[in-house]
């Protein structure tokens, strides 16, 4: 299990800190607020001083630390290494401590709703509901979206659908590697279908035997960045459980990087990762085939944590007819950060407009992603804005230009 730091671990880590200011250009929320306390090193004198006992808390000091996203690009530039994201996941844990017990139960109670297979199933008829009803047009056209958190939570419905259907590989392969587990997280299950159903094509049409573990559940990524280890711990227990025995697979670079953190699923593997290390049949063109521009964008999760940048690209250099492009500002967080875009919806939508802004201008006509919070976020941008980018995993791209072929 992860320890849990006390308050005596939280100031001895907090000391390691030099106060050099080399991760404050590298900080999307320092960049936007040019404010000392919104920096990785002002957040951490100010763990430190609670810690030790010279802050109390307060509204004002649980907003700066509410306002990290946790990316950890701070983490990576630091030079004397210091483990911002065990750090920040600390202070919320004591920050959690000393909530009062009925928001305690609210925000477990919001969070097991999030993590669960069925919160995600009702997610999807719910959000079918609103489109399909007429609802979203009224509430779009009534002004209430002017309520921010409201038209954080609008967008977001939007781009929730069914659960995955899964087609047969394209060209019936027989079955001679496996077996392997695919991990399928939890909102994944509403927000990215397409993803998880291309990834059993994907993996059967390589001769794999493909499994979906019914004891899977959410990796606990968002309990433990909530300042609740404990939970985390116990869900990452549960995988472990229902993963014995098989190679673990999963789409999405977040919830890869948090079940990496248990030694028993410490070889999981990340898709994109997994199938650009493979030897497969190279893919010919179609003829008269056009060339599709895709923009790549690198979630955090995949450069900061797993540290593999290349995966994505690695395996899109198999198809034919593509033109690769790095969406630009990759280095920075696009807002999504898991609850982040529900919970800070005006920076996060701030901290997404770049991204919006530079795919209108690339001409991209596809934007890739690894990571599940980071599509939906992408998505609801794109829709808002009107551009015609289609929102994809890598490996929908692979699932795709198989079935052209088959």
């Amino acid at each position: 299990m992860n320890a849990i730091p006390t308050a005596v671990d939280l100031a001895r880590i907090a000391d390691r800190c030099v106060r050099c200011g080399l991760c404050l250009p590298h900080c999307p929320t320092y960049r936007l607020a040019r404010n000392e306390a919104e920096s990785p090193r002002g957040r951490i004198a100010l763990i430190q001083g609670r810690a030790e006992g010279h802050l109390e808390d307060s509204p004002v000091l649980g907003d700066h630390l509410a306002h990290c996203l946790e990316c950890l690009a701070c983490e990576r530039a630091c030079p004397t290494l210091v483990p911002f994201g065990i750090l920040m996941d600390g202070a919320r844990a004591a920050s959690w401590a000393a909530k009062p017990p009925w928001r305690r139960n609210r925000d477990r109670a919001w969070l097991a709703f999030l993590a669960s297979p069925t919160g995600a199933r009702l997610s999807a008829v719910l959000a079918r509901l609103y489109r399909y009803s007429g609802l979203a047009r009224l509430v779009a056209g009534s002004g209430a979206l002017r309520w921010h958190p409201l038209a954080a939570r609008h967008r977001l419905v939007l781009q929730l659908a069914g659960p995955p259907r899964i087609n047969p590989p394209p060209g019936q392969t027989e079955t001679t590697r496996g077996p392997i587990g695919l991990f399928l997280g939890c909102i994944a299950r509403a927000a990215q279908p397409g993803a998880i159903a291309a990834s059993v094509e994907v993996l059967r049409w390589l001769g794999y035997e493909v499994r979906l573990p019914p004891g899977q559940g959410c990796c606990g990524g968002m309990h433990r960045h909530h300042g609740l280890p404990q939970d985390a711990d116990r869900r990452l227990e549960t995988n472990a459980r229902a993963f014995t025995g098989l190679t673990g697979v999963g789409i999405a670079s977040a919830c890869v990087a948090e079940l990496r953190t248990h030694p028993p699923l410490g070889e999981t593997q990340e898709i994109c990762r997994f199938l650009a290390d493979l030897d497969w049949p190279i893919i010919p063109p179609q003829p008269h085939q056009p060339l599709l521009r895709v923009a790549i964008h690198l979630p955090c999760s995949q450069r900061n944590r797993l540290r593999d940048e290349g995966a994505a690209r690695d395996l899109l250099r198999r198809l034919p007819h593509l033109e690769l492009v790095d969406l630009p500002d990759n280095a920075f967080c696009c807002g999504a950060a898991g609850t982040y875009l529900l919970e800070q919806p005006t920076l996060s939508r701030t901290l997404l407009q770049p991204k919006i802004d530079h795919l209108a201008q690339l001409g991209a006509r596809v934007v890739v992603t690894t990571n599940t919070g980071c599509a939906l976020h992408l998505a609801a941008g794109i829709q808002e804005a009107g551009l015609a980018v289609e929102v994809l995993h890598p490996v929908q791209l692979i699932a795709r230009y198989l079935n052209r072929r088959s």
